[in-house]
C-alpha cells in the first residue's frame, strides 16, 4: 500500500470518523475547523484519494459520497510495517529502545507494554 501525503492523509481520517458514505459537505464541514482549506483544495484531494484506490465515490442527486475501501486500521498497520522496516530493520525492540532513550516512553507506558506482552503469552 502506498503512503498517503499528509494533506490526503488528513482527508481520510475526516472520512474514518465518519459513517459511510460521506458527503462532500461533510468533509469540508469536518476539515473547516482545523485546516480551512477551500473547497476546491479538498476536491482536488478528494479525487487523489479515488485515483489511489483508497476511497469510491457515487453522485447522489447533486451530492457526491465517498466510501473508503481501505480502513484506517489496515493503513495504519502497512505504515507502521513499512516505518519498523525502513528504519529498524523489523525490530520492535530497536523502536522501542529508541523512544526509552529519547524520555518518550513513561512507567506507566512501561506497565501497558508489560501487561500486553503478558496477555500475548
Amino acid at each position: 500500500m502506498k503512503r498517503l501525503p499528509d494533506a490526503e492523509f488528513e482527508i481520510m481520517k475526516a472520512v474514518w470518523k465518519s459513517q459511510p458514505p460521506v458527503s462532500t459537505n461533510e468533509i469540508i464541514a469536518m476539515l473547516d475547523s482545523d485546516k480551512h482549506w477551500k473547497p476546491q483544495t479538498v476536491l482536488t484531494l478528494l479525487v487523489r484519494l479515488i485515483e489511489r484506490d483508497f476511497l469510491t465515490s457515487e453522485k447522489v442527486g447533486r451530492e457526491r459520497t465517498y466510501t473508503p475501501l481501505i480502513t484506517e486500521e489496515m493503513y495504519l498497520q502497512s505504515e507502521t510495517e513499512q516505518f519498523l522496516g525502513k528504519h529498524y530493520n523489523n525490530s520492535l525492540v530497536g523502536l522501542v529502545n529508541t523512544l526509552y532513550k529519547g524520555g518518550d516512553i513513561s512507567d506507566e507506558d512501561i506497565d501497558d507494554l508489560k501487561d500486553w506482552l503478558s496477555k500475548r503469552e
